[in-house]
């Protein structure tokens, strides 16, 4: 973030400490609400400090109770995928639990030792409720990804660093296990950093639902806590017909029915509510269709009006899908699933309404979809996935791909001279040459 939005959003908070209110439009309307929040709960600007050693928990309680933590099990694979990447970038990578308590605090020894200046430490709580605005303790509170840069925290004693953090979820129930941050300095702040850790995320919830650290005696086999959770929803035993279209023109195919057509905030929530399969509470899917306040009463209607036109497939209480459902997004998934990459990318096409929506859960799913299979296609290394990825709009610039695919076509070949030359034009655009 350049220096002057910097300076602008300094300002506001010093209003916001000074009035009690920011003034309008003045940050992010994540960030407004979330300092009013903080202010309403009489957390101390300057004085607020990340809790100690999980309070209620001794040392050897703390150690044994992270010990057992489901989000242990995936502790591997995040120093895996992140730690690296990042080892001399002068960020630190924590696992949370639920409450915001690190597990886990992961970087160099320079970089945990700056963290620890500001109480970053395994054991301590970074809940939204005990130091304010920050991006671990935010995305536990609203369910999503979501980025914090300096000024915008709400304790002063950490507005020298930014942070990028994303829940992780119960595959099979959509519980709230904890979540993956990215604290520290420019690093963090780098507008990949959160697209960074969604992917990672998405990452983690495969390897719970895939390989037996989802839920059961599996589960526990290998080490994980009994969390007693609530079991999933269980759906009619329907024919998967309902069948909802947001890469194309908006649609709704019900159980031997006629298409639907449907408005792109009618497929916004039916897309949430069937990425959500526990449910929606009110607040939760306006902030997820908006950053802007949306309002309950906004949501409630567009309800109403989904009800009408569809019939009776939405329960309240939390808002939830009552008939099994598909979606072409589900296609892109299993076709990504099976290894179909060029097949999968062909399903995606342009990205539909994912690719135009600004509802921020659309959004996300959007950036997940497409980095699951950037990814996968880039380390695969096939030729002809890399031709269809670099070759479409979401991989056309993509550098890392055209490097990918130079390296991945036969040396003296037309293709690959043609390759070396978009990836050169690219360094020349980027100033990487």
């Amino acid at each position: 973030m350049a220096e002057a939005a910097m300076s602008h959003i300094r300002r506001a908070y010093e209003q916001l400490l000074a009035s009690g209110q920011p003034p309008a439009e003045a940050v992010r309307a994540v960030v407004a609400d979330s300092w009013l929040r903080s202010m309403q709960r009489g957390i101390d600007p300057v004085g607020a400090d990340a809790e100690p050693q999980a309070s209620a928990l001794t040392t050897s309680d703390f150690e044994e109770y992270r010990r057992t933590h489901r989000l242990t099990a995936i502790r591997e694979l995040v120093q895996s995928l992140m730690l690296d990447d990042i080892a001399d970038s002068g960020v630190v990578v924590a696992l949370t639990d639920r409450d915001g308590r690190l597990l886990w605090v992961e970087g160099d020894t320079a970089a945990r030792d700056q963290a620890a200046a500001i109480n970053f430490v395994e054991g301590s709580v970074w809940s939204e409720d005990t130091v304010g605005t920050n991006a671990p303790g935010l995305a536990l509170s609203l369910g999503r990804g979501v980025q914090i840069l300096g000024p915008e925290h709400f304790a002063s004693s950490v507005q020298n660093w930014n942070c990028a953090a994303a829940p992780v979820r119960d595959p099979l129930t959509g519980e709230i296990l904890g979540a993956i941050d990215v604290t520290g300095g420019s690093a963090a702040a780098a507008p990949f950093a959160l697209a960074a850790v969604r992917s990672v995320v998405a990452a983690v919830e495969r390897e719970l639902r895939f390989d037996g650290r989802g839920t059961g005696p599996a589960a526990l086999s290998a080490g994980a806590v009994d969390l007693a959770r609530p079991a999933s929803p269980t759906l009619p035993s329907l024919s998967a017909a309902n069948h909802l279209t947001v890469l194309a023109a908006p649609s709704w195919t019900p159980t031997r029915g006629r298409r639907i057509p449907l408005s792109p905030r009618h497929a916004e929530i039916l897309l949430l509510l069937s990425t959500h399969p526990e449910g929606l509470g009110t607040e939760q899917l306006a902030m997820l269709l908006s950053d802007e306040d949306l309002g309950a009463v906004t949501v409630r209607a567009e309800i109403s009006r989904l009800r009408r036109d569809l019939g009776d497939v939405i329960a309240a209480r939390p808002y939830r899908l009552t008939v099994e459902s598909d979606s072409d997004v589900g296609t892109v998934r299993r076709l990504l699933e099976r290894g179909a990459l060029v097949d999968a990318l062909s399903a995606l096409g342009r990205g539909g309404l994912l690719a135009e929506s600004t509802a921020p859960g659309v959004v996300e799913v959007f950036e997940d979809l497409r980095e699951d299979l950037r990814s996968r296609i880039l380390s695969g290394g096939d030729p002809a996935a890399l031709t269809a990825w670099t070759s479409s709009p979401h991989g056309r610039d993509d550098a890392a791909a055209w490097q990918a695919l130079v390296g991945a076509l036969p040396a003296g070949g037309a293709e690959r001279a043609v390759a070396a030359g978009r990836l050169r034009l690219l360094d020349r655009r980027l100033g990487l040459d």
